[in-house]
C-alpha cells in the first residue's frame, strides 16, 4: 500500500509516525514497512473485520444528547500509535511519581492540612473546593491511599514535549477499552506481533485485582470484591461488566447492598446475605450514601461511609479522593510533588491561568479566542470552550461564566497536539492524539504499558473524548532495536 509519506506528513506540529526529514520515526519503522507494503484492500478487509468484532462482542459506549442515550460500537482505528520504550520509561516514572505525591496530598488535607498551613496550598482553594467531602476528615485508608485508579491524560505538543493534561481520580474510566483494542488488533495483524516487540498490556485486570485485594479489613480469607455500578443505563456499563468478569468480582448495584446493625456491607443472594470486603465503586461521591451526601440517590447504598469510617469494608477510590480531581488543584501539582517528595516533576504540567487570580482572569477574559479555557470540576470533554474554534457568541457565554465564578475555571495554551497515522474512509491521514495510561496504587504501584490512545477523527479536531465523536486505537510500547 503506497503510504504516500510526503503527503502524509501535511499537518503542522509533531507527527509520532514521521519525522521532520519525511522519514519513518525509529519505532515506526516495522510498522511503516508492513503498511507500504499491504494492498489497500487487504487493509479495508481487515478494518471490516474488526467492525463487525466489535458489534459481535458489544463493544459498546453511550452518548447523551438532547434528553435521550444512545448506544454506539466502539470506534476503533486499526492503525497502532508507536512509542519506543526508551522515551516510555521516562513516563512511567513521572506517573508513578504524580499519583504517590497526589495521594499524601489528598491524606494531608483531610487531616493535617500541613500543605495549607505551611502557605503552599492555598486555604481559599480548599475552602471553595466542590469535592472536598467534610464526612471524610480525620480519615485515613490503608496505606494512606485515597486514589486507588488514577487515569492520567497525556498529550505531546508541537515540539515533542509530553504534558499532562489532566489527573481523573474520582471514576477515571476507559481501561477496559485499551484491553480489547490490544485483542482486536492481535486477531487483525497478527503477524505485526511477530515482527515488533511490543510490551504487553493483559497484566492489568491481575494488578487491579491485586490492588483491591490488598485492601481488605480482612485478612486470611480470600476477600469478597463488588463492583458498584450505576446500571446499564451509564456509558461507562460495558466496562463495569467486563472488569468485574476479568477480575472475579461481583457486579452489583446499590440495591443488591445493604448495611447492617454490626456496620458491615452485605450483598444480597440466593443463600442469604455475603459480607463484602472491597468495593470498587464506579459511581461519584454524590450518588454513594444517601443518609451523608445526595438524600434522593437511589444509586448508593444506605449506611455505607458509617461502614467505611468504622473500617469494615474498603471503597476504590476512596470517598473524598475527588478533591484532587480538579483542574485548578492540577495547576498546584509540580509544587505538590516538590513539598511531598522532595523532588522535581519529571512530567511538565500544561501551562495554566488559574481564574481566580484577578490578573490571570483578565489575561483569559483579553484571550478567549486564543485560549481552551475549561470547568475545574467537569470531565468527559464537557464544558471545555476550544477558543480558536468557538464563535464569538460562545466565547461571550463562557467569559459571563467566567466572571460569575472564577474559581470554577482555568484556561491553558490552545495546544498543537501530536498527530499519528489514521485510516480514514481508504487513505491514511494525520490525526490529532491524546493518551489516557492507568496507574494503580495500594501497598505497591502498578502502570500500565502505554494507555488508552484516544484521536479525533473530524479533520483538523482537538477534541478526542469518544462521547464528543473521538475514536480510539491500540498504543504500542516497542522496545528500542
Amino acid at each position: 500500500m503506497d503510504l504516500g509519506l510526503e503527503r502524509y506528513l501535511r499537518s503542522e506540529g509533531f507527527d509520532e509516525f514521521v519525522g521532520p526529514d519525511g522519514q519513518p520515526r525509529p519505532a515506526a519503522r516495522a510498522l511503516c514497512t508492513y503498511l507500504a507494503g499491504l494492498a489497500e484492500d487487504d487493509l479495508l478487509a481487515r478494518r471490516a473485520a474488526v467492525d463487525a468484532a466489535i458489534v459481535t462482542m458489544g463493544i459498546t459506549f453511550t452518548t447523551y444528547g438532547d434528553g435521550a442515550s444512545i448506544d454506539r460500537a466502539w470506534p476503533f482505528d486499526p492503525i497502532p500509535r508507536v512509542m519506543p520504550a526508551s522515551e516510555w520509561a521516562r513516563i512511567d516514572r513521572g506517573l508513578r511519581q504524580r499519583l504517590v505525591a497526589l495521594n499524601l496530598f489528598i491524606d494531608d488535607l483531610y487531616n493535617e492540612q500541613k500543605i495549607v498551613r505551611d502557605g503552599v496550598f492555598p486555604a481559599e482553594l480548599l475552602a471553595n473546593s466542590r469535592n472536598f467531602r467534610a464526612q471524610c476528615k480525620g480519615m485515613s485508608p490503608r496505606f494512606g491511599v485515597w486514589a486507588h485508579i488514577c487515569g492520567t491524560d497525556l498529550v505531546r505538543d508541537k515540539d515533542g514535549t509530553v504534558y499532562v493534561l489532566e489527573d481523573n481520580l474520582r471514576v477515571p474510566s476507559g481501561v477496559s477499552y485499551m484491553l480489547e483494542n490490544r485483542i482486536l488488533m492481535k486477531s487483525a495483524f497478527p503477524e505485526l506481533f511477530e515482527m515488533c516487540r511490543i510490551q504487553p498490556v493483559d497484566g492489568y485486570t491481575a494488578a487491579l485485582y491485586d490492588m483491591l485485594a490488598a485492601l481488605s479489613p480482612r485478612t486470611g480469607d480470600r476477600p469478597v470484591i463488588a463492583l458498584l455500578t450505576p446500571g446499564i443505563f451509564n456509558s461507562a456499563y460495558f466496562e463495569h461488566s467486563y472488569l468485574a468478569q476479568q477480575i472475579g468480582a461481583q457486579l452489583v448495584q446499590g440495591t443488591d447492598l445493604i448495611v447492617g446493625s454490626d456496620d458491615v456491607v452485605y450483598m444480597k443472594d440466593i443463600a442469604g446475605l455475603r459480607r463484602v470486603d472491597v468495593i470498587y465503586r464506579r459511581i461519584d461521591d454524590d450518588f454513594l450514601d444517601p443518609d451523608v451526601f445526595r438524600t434522593d440517590s437511589v444509586l448508593g447504598v444506605k449506611g455505607l461511609m458509617r461502614a467505611w469510617r468504622k473500617g469494615t469494608v474498603a471503597i476504590a477510590n476512596a470517598p473524598g479522593a475527588g478533591v484532587a480531581d480538579d483542574k485548578v488543584v492540577y495547576a498546584f501539582v509540580p509544587e505538590i510533588i516538590k513539598y511531598y517528595l522532595s523532588e522535581e516533576a519529571i512530567l511538565q504540567n500544561v501551562p495554566s491561568f488559574l481564574c481566580y487570580r484577578e490578573k490571570d482572569c483578565a489575561h483569559v477574559l483579553a484571550n478567549l479566542d486564543k485560549l481552551v479555557v475549561k470547568p475545574a470540576n467537569e470531565s468527559g470533554g464537557y464544558g471545555i470552550l476550544i477558543g480558536p474554534q468557538a464563535t464569538p457568541e460562545a466565547r461571550r457565554q463562557c467569559a459571563e461564566r467566567v466572571k460569575a465564578d472564577p474559581r470554577g475555571f482555568m484556561a491553558q495554551p490552545t495546544l498543537t497536539l501530536s498527530t499519528v497515522p489514521t485510516l480514514i474512509g481508504n487513505q491514511i491521514a494525520p490525526r490529532h492524539v491524546d493518551m489516557r495510561p492507568f496507574v494503580l496504587q495500594s501497598g505497591s504501584l502498578y502502570a500500565t504499558t502505554g494507555g488508552l490512545t484516544r484521536v479525533a477523527l473530524p479533520e483538523g479536531s482537538l477534541v478526542v473524548n469518544s462521547s464528543q465523536g473521538g475514536g480510539s486505537k491500540d498504543t504500542w510500547i516497542v522496545e528500542d532495536t
